[in-house]
């Protein structure tokens, strides 16, 4: 790795945003998306219940909204917690505008257990989470997986 991309590489995720919102610095928005793609682009597969096409097509759209809005990250939050809560707002308006005419209840919006072959390969973990609420998954998977703090779930979500 040369020192140039190894010096990037260390650098917090406030110094990259630091240098985009500073000069424009697309290396630097780069790097943060290369940093946080893969965790988000899973965190948004399993709110999508593995649907992988319209996790990528989210997670795409919330990097693009955080990359307009990055001027506006205050660093109340870890930027991670900052691009999670833009993911999860761009997932529930895709929910939103798959069910135009009802409100969105979470409730409604759950998968319901069954046994039929879709679910024959995932974990029992994986069952349990299909049958939960597209919040509970997040609150479940941003936690468990991501290592997140009960407070930093509570901005994110």
């Amino acid at each position: 790795m040369s020192p140039i991309l190894a010096d990037r590489a260390v650098q917090t995720d406030v110094a990259l945003v630091a240098r985009v919102v500073a000069t424009d610095d697309r290396v630097a928005f780069e790097l943060l998306v290369r940093r946080h793609q893969s965790p988000l682009r899973n965190f948004l597969r399993r709110l999508t219940h593995e649907d992988a096409s319209r996790a990528d097509d989210l997670a795409q759209e919330a990097f693009i909204k955080a990359y307009r809005a990055l001027s506006d990250f205050r660093g109340e939050a870890s930027f991670r917690s900052w691009l999670y809560s833009i993911a999860y707002r761009v997932f529930l308006n895709d929910e939103r505008g798959r069910h135009p005419h009802t409100e969105f209840d979470e409730a409604v919006h759950s998968p319901v257990i069954d046994s039929t072959s879709r679910y024959d390969d995932l974990t029992d973990i994986e069952r349990a989470l299909a049958g939960l609420t597209p919040r509970q998954r997040a609150v479940f998977d941003l936690h468990y997986r991501k290592g997140m703090a009960h407070g930093e779930i509570a901005l994110t979500l």
